[in-house]
């Protein structure tokens, strides 16, 4: 099936549509804060939209106590649940991009 000039005009249309919000979302998430802790808020991670680290604090009496295998357990499962959580929220504002710009492209749906 060949589509004609205007079909394919208007796909580019929508495609610079689409790439505009998602250029705008990526800024929006790298932006944006979020907090994570584990060890009941003895270890405190922050991170942006983009899965990116951006602080992490220690309550001092898991380094009094030197327990090290301990905090290094806490700050892994912190860094872990900062990073599948702001992945989670990144997929679904990327998904809000493609919504309705192109809802007729096979396959479109998927990406996310």
């Amino acid at each position: 099936m060949m589509m004609n000039k205007g079909g394919m005009a208007g796909m580019m249309k929508q495609m610079q549509v689409m790439q505009q919000k998602m250029d705008k979302i990526q800024n929006d998430l790298e932006a944006r804060s979020f907090d994570f802790e584990s060890g009941g808020g003895m270890v405190k991670v922050t991170a942006n939209g983009k899965q990116r680290i951006t602080s992490i604090k220690i309550d001092p009496q898991l380094i009094a106590d030197n327990d090290i295998e301990m905090l290094e357990d806490l700050i892994v499962a912190a860094v872990n649940k900062a990073v599948d959580e702001t992945g989670k929220i990144s997929q679904e504002e990327m998904k809000k991009a493609y919504a309705g710009v192109m809802p007729n492209i096979p396959g479109m749906d998927k990406l996310f």
